[in-house]
């Protein structure tokens, strides 16, 4: 018995062939810093004036992901540990329903605080399990990649547990193509004309139509505003794309599509990706400008009305 539970508590993984598939899961979700009752998180003065510009930049570490054959589309740890800090304290839950990679979990692992991720690929569920046991010995709390469909999240978690929902999910079928643009083809390297999509699964969000993806977004998130608690907040990271030379909105749409399921629109956030993305050929120079979207993504900031 004592062996079992061992293993529970250093589990990082939910598969198919786990007791845990499909039932609630035993995680905390209550702060456990020394903050005051009405502190919205743990940051200090500083760090909170920081976070309070519209306009955010990040750098990418050595853990980052980097290796396209890895994960076609992932972000900075950075990121990912600044939204963590912002909208939650230490102890909470922190919910990703399109993991990938796994940089949420460690950010979490990072900030000491719970969380669980969700992702259809299994070679990305073992892939957040390899970056995750590299883990922090003062760190008290649990993060758990979960190899399910989001739309089967709340089957692991209760209401009102959930104080934050991060992710940045396939933005439709933007990778579902192959690879053309200038930066691609003067770097000559092998990605030019390569699909760099996630999977061909039919469930997965990168192989739909705009309106597809749209609809689909709505029916999971319908499903996770129960979990969060009141005032807990959604944030989304999501630019908008080209396709056959019209620009496609898709922050726009997700945004209508939420505010219809319940959520309500509190900020938009701009990341800036000028220093970090690859200057060759980027801006569509001489003859277009088409390209200038790839500078910058947005963060959509929703919460669940009190």
């Amino acid at each position: 018995m004592l062996q079992k539970k061992a293993e529970l508590e250093n589990l990082h993984i939910i598969k198919e062939d786990c007791e845990q598939y499909r039932r609630i899961i035993n995680i905390d979700n209550e702060r456990t810093c020394d903050c005051g009752k009405t502190h919205i998180n743990c940051m200090t003065a500083k760090e909170w004036l920081k976070s309070q510009i519209g306009v955010w930049q990040f750098y990418y570490e050595k853990r980052d992901i980097r290796k396209k054959d890895l994960h076609p589309a992932t972000f900075p740890i950075s990121l990912a540990k600044k939204v963590v800090e912002l909208f939650t304290h230490e102890g909470e839950l922190v919910l990703d329903p399109f993991v990938g990679s796994g940089t949420t979990l460690v950010a979490a692992q990072d900030l000491n605080r719970n969380a669980v991720g969700f992702d259809l690929q299994e070679s990305y569920i073992n892939l957040c399990s390899q970056r995750l046991s590299q883990k922090n010995l003062f760190n008290k709390t649990k993060q758990l990649a979960i190899r399910d469909d989001a739309l089967n999240i709340p089957l692991y978690l209760s209401p009102n547990t959930v104080s934050l929902i991060w992710t940045s999910p396939p933005y439709a079928n933007l990778l579902n193509r192959k690879r053309k643009n200038k930066s691609r083809r003067d770097r000559k390297n092998d990605q030019y004309l390569k699909v760099e999509q996630y999977s061909q699964n039919p469930r997965d969000l990168g192989t739909m139509s705009l309106d597809e993806y749209t609809k689909a977004m709505g029916d999971i998130y319908e499903a996770l505003l129960p979990l969060l608690k009141p005032k807990g907040h959604c944030v989304i990271n999501v630019p908008d794309m080209w396709w056959e030379n019209q620009r496609i909105t898709i922050h726009v749409s997700l945004i209508q599509e939420l505010r219809s399921r319940g959520y309500e629109l509190r900020n938009t956030i701009i990341w800036d990706r000028t220093n970090i993305v690859n200057r060759i050929g980027i801006f569509g120079w001489p003859s277009n400008y088409i390209t200038m979207g790839t500078t910058f993504e947005y963060l959509l900031d929703f919460w669940k009305p009190e």
